[in-house]
């Protein structure tokens, strides 16, 4: 077994001892043994065999081969999905008899094991794998995207995406490939901030083109509370402003913007003080998320926190207002894009679709997503496949 850098670059590549006699398909040892797997790839996770005697069988990891159909028990797990702490991660499999490439929940019940079809061969997979993580870094065949933001920008990356994985599957890709092609791309809908100095530069009427000028509220400096004092997010709710109503959020419109002492003491039936931040006058509620959360902002910083009204639990949220309103965006675009498809990216694949949509707001605005984040809204919420969240 060696590392190599052979087509995939820092790639895993396997002896013949490590094949032994479960990969039969002879294209796919040639490449296990020639190019091998990728070591550094943002959607999946790979690793050289634990163990003498080469990959293990799904039967093996899973202890249940009495409760396995012949299918599925001899496949081989070779990686997992590339998951945030927390989340379980779904194992991808091959096929050693004829080089298909799946995936399932192989820790989930084995007698209800559902496997998932990824690409017909090993070198499509990699290579379908490849392309997505070179739109993420901007480079090889989307390095001309870089310094590119905006819708337009979006529709041309998603189209190319897509060729991509629609050549290599005789246009009929996974599920997983083509809710990548429709959702990744959302990531350059706004570039670094510079003129905002915030952490994004939005587009001009990105919100009105999406949510309907009617349906996006801008704020007038009557309205901002003196604790209110980082303009660069003063300046955003007056020229930009936050949507309405963005499904899980919506706005407090029905008077100036308070400070969550005096949000408490109005509306909370004078919420206990020992369960307010210390710093809760410089706290200034925008407005309110599903499951008795409220949104605000940290006057002095500019950061956004949730705010639990149970236990008042004050929570990282968004970087700032900017990646709050990208946050929105990013779902209500999602919503449009599985309606315009007959509900397709939620009904084939919500897990997939969640992890997804994780990894691109991860992209834009790592808060929550860092490995001391114990529990972020956002992460959680996408995952509330019960809840028709996304």
């Amino acid at each position: 077994m060696s590392t190599t850098d052979t087509v995939v670059a820092r790639a895993i590549t396997l002896t013949e001892d490590d094949l032994g006699p479960q990969v039969t398909h002879a294209s796919t040892r040639s490449w296990l043994t020639g190019p091998g797997l990728p070591c550094d790839n943002g959607l999946f996770r790979f690793a050289e065999p634990a163990r003498p005697g080469g990959l293990p069988t799904v039967a093996e990891v899973t202890g249940a081969a009495d409760r396995l159909s012949p299918a599925l028990r001899d496949r081989l797990v070779i990686g997992a999905f590339a998951a945030p702490v927390g989340l379980e991660p779904e194992s991808v499999l091959l096929d050693g008899a004829t080089g298909e490439v799946s995936s399932a929940y192989v820790h989930d019940r084995p007698d209800l094991l559902d496997c998932r079809p990824l690409a017909p061969s090993l070198p499509t997979f990699v290579r379908f794998a490849a392309a997505t993580d070179e739109l993420a870094g901007l480079r090889g065949q989307f390095a001309a995207y870089a310094g590119r933001y905006g819708t337009k920008a979006v529709a041309e990356a998603s189209r190319q995406l897509l060729a991509v994985f629609e050549e290599g599957a005789d246009g009929e890709p996974a599920p997983f490939w083509r809710m990548a092609a429709l959702i990744r791309p959302l990531a350059l809908v706004a570039g670094p901030g510079t003129a905002s100095g915030l952490a994004l530069d939005l587009p001009l009427r990105l919100l009105d083109d999406e949510f309907g000028r009617g349906g996006v509220v801008r704020f007038e400096e009557v309205d901002f509370p003196a604790t209110l004092t980082h303009e660069p997010t003063r300046r955003f709710l007056r020229e930009t402003g936050l949507p309405e109503d963005g499904f899980l959020f919506s706005l407090d419109t029905d008077q100036p913007l308070r400070t969550l002492t005096e949000y408490a003491a109005d509306d909370c039936g004078g919420f206990p003080s020992g369960l307010l931040p210390a710093h809760a006058d410089r706290l200034i509620r925008v407005g309110h998320l599903v499951d008795d959360h409220g949104l605000v902002v940290d006057g002095a910083t500019g950061a956004v926190l949730s705010w639990s009204e149970s236990d008042g639990a004050l929570r990282p949220l968004n970087t700032d207002i900017s990646t709050l309103a990208f946050t929105l965006w990013l779902l209500h675009r999602e919503r449009s894009l599985d309606e315009a498809s007959g509900h397709a990216l939620t009904s084939d694949a919500y897990d997939q679709l969640a992890l997804t949509m994780i990894q691109v707001l991860a992209s834009v605005d790592p808060t929550g997503t860092t490995p001391d984040a114990d529990w972020h809204y956002w992460t959680r919420l996408f995952q509330d496949e019960a809840g028709g969240v996304l």
